[in-house]
């Protein structure tokens, strides 16, 4: 057994396709699947069920994908510490994989921006992802930390530390009859034609719970699970949103569109970064939550 066979058991587990997983290793096809053909000859176990295309791993398999993430995570550390000892400055190289829920992704330039000052060579890849997909991948090993709320959902066992509060308010266009108000309450906020992230993101559950407490039962016109169709569906088809308050600042002047706070009730959450408690700990990921800690939250 190798690293490459759990490389393309990893990314046939990801791509639920022998074609597109053999194109993401960079191998073909057949090279792929005589590779895992021979792992499961190794191990003495099927991995993978047999069929005209992928149809999914064996029980056997999915034990083995689990300790594959595992064996990969701890072999990426190792290179990340190895590259930092080659490194005549010891300097940190590498690349961060986060899973950051929608709500939060205007804010991870504070988080990167933060890493990169003290490490420039270290690179990123952002992904949108639910509170839910962050945390199984957390533990499937598929992405090094996350952002998600701290105080809204179950977090336990894993390292966390707070980034900022999360404040709602709602996004109207500058034409609607709350444009000039001071405050809006759920309750009114239920009677407009609204946009709302889908009833899988945890931001939508906390909206939910909002109207449950105010009594309120509105009727979305549209879901989606980006943020940006929110604000463009605000601008371009005259619906109002419910978005985090700091979306006035970080996203900058928006045009033809009015962010009024949301009251009756005042709801509040803490949004943080987090990530899998190990020993040793990924070179990457502890200096993320070292710069995670400069920050004011």
């Amino acid at each position: 057994m190798d690293i490459r066979q759990l490389l393309y058991l990893a990314a046939l587990a990801r791509e639920k396709h022998f074609t597109r997983a053999a194109t993401a290793c960079n191998v073909t096809q057949p090279t792929l699947s005589g590779r895992i053909r021979q792992l499961e000859q190794e191990l003495g176990v099927p991995i993978v069920e047999r069929g005209q295309r992928y149809i999914g791993l064996t029980p056997e398999g999915e034990r083995v994908l689990k300790w594959a993430h595992l064996i990969l995570d701890n072999w990426q550390s190792l290179q990340q510490e190895l590259a930092t000892i080659r490194s005549k400055k010891g300097e940190l190289a590498g690349r961060l994989v986060l899973g950051v829920i929608p709500s939060a992704l205007p804010m991870v330039s504070v988080l990167t921006r933060a890493m990169e000052r003290e490490h420039p060579r270290v690179e990123f890849t952002v992904l949108s992802q639910s509170s839910e997909e962050i945390l199984r991948n957390l533990h499937e090993h598929g992405i090094d930390a996350g952002i998600t709320y701290l105080d809204n959902e179950p977090v336990e066992g894993l390292m966390q530390h707070p980034l900022y509060v999360e404040h709602y308010c709602l996004f109207v266009s500058e034409i609607s009859p709350y444009a000039d108000k001071s405050s809006v309450t759920w309750t009114e906020a239920a009677q407009e034609p609204l946009c709302l992230l889908t009833p899988n993101m945890q931001n939508r559950r906390i909206v939910d719970r909002a109207f449950a407490v105010a009594n309120a039962h509105p009727s979305p016109r549209l879901e989606t699970n980006s943020i940006m169709n929110l604000l463009a569906s605000v601008k371009s088809m005259g619906l109002a949103s419910i978005m985090p308050e700091y979306f006035i600042n970080v996203l900058g002047h928006l045009e033809g569109v009015k962010a009024i706070p949301l009251v009756e009730p005042t709801v509040e959450h803490k949004v943080g970064l987090v990530g899998l408690p190990r020993e040793p700990l990924s070179p990457l990921v502890s200096a993320l939550f070292t710069a995670a800690r400069t920050l004011k939250s």
